[in-house]
């Protein structure tokens, strides 16, 4: 699959901003990672710590398009998301390693890890049956761990796939070691809350494929 890595990439970041929707990601991301980088993701599931996972995660998921009307999520308070963020702090280190790298080998542990993380949706849900989409999940993973593409509208049409499946993600994992010298020079930076400016932290491999075939999606739609 061809397409211009290092374009696509611009053009989705050109309009970066501290106070911009997505840069949502960047600090729910931050949130989780910072907690596991100093070894005190337990904090995570306590008073305060709780609460304010419960809100890195419910704006960012908020941003991304996830309190649509049709959705579960809009008929719930942020206690919904205790499940979710019990099972995030839960995960062994394992977990934090996973990106578009390893999936020839890890596939199945992203997959398992998106089963947990449907589970712990439906916990938190109204209606035990209710179905949590892969967008939703997978974009939940991506906002804490970086290690799987949004399945969202445009990346499935850029990447022209359906669902999340092992195929899927081991034709990403192609893309990614055929593409891996492009791909691992366009090193991006999360933004810090606080300043506004870029942290020590980069974009995962997979963050940085959700932005290449989102906006070859995107174009795509305009396109047509």
């Amino acid at each position: 699959m061809t397409v211009d890595i290092a374009g696509n990439l611009k053009a989705f970041l050109d309009d970066r901003d501290p106070g911009a929707r997505y840069a949502s990601f960047d600090y729910c991301f931050n949130h989780f990672q910072a907690a596991r980088e100093s070894g005190e993701l337990a904090r995570l599931g306590e008073g305060d710590g709780l609460l304010l996972s419960c809100l890195q995660l419910g704006f960012y998921l908020a941003s991304w398009g996830m309190m649509r009307g049709s959705g579960d999520l809009l008929q719930r308070s942020m206690r919904r998301l205790i499940p979710v963020v019990e099972t995030i702090i839960h995960e062994p280190a394992a977990t934090c390693t996973l990106d578009a790298h390893s999936y020839a080998h890890k596939s199945g542990d992203v997959l398992e890890l998106s089963k947990r993380i449907r589970a712990a949706f439906k916990d938190g849900a109204r209606d035990p049956n209710v179905g949590v989409s892969d967008t939703l999940v997978t974009k939940t993973m991506l906002g804490v761990f970086g290690c799987i593409p949004a399945f969202d509208r445009y990346f499935r049409i850029g990447f022209r796939c359906e669902t999340l499946c092992k195929s899927a993600l081991l034709r990403i994992g192609r893309f990614y070691a055929d593409n891996r010298s492009e791909i691992d020079a366009q090193k991006v930076f999360t933004l810090d809350f606080a300043s506004g400016r870029d942290t020590r932290r980069c974009y995962s491999r997979a963050k940085l494929i959700d932005m290449i075939f989102f906006q070859e999606g995107l174009q795509a739609s305009i396109r047509h």
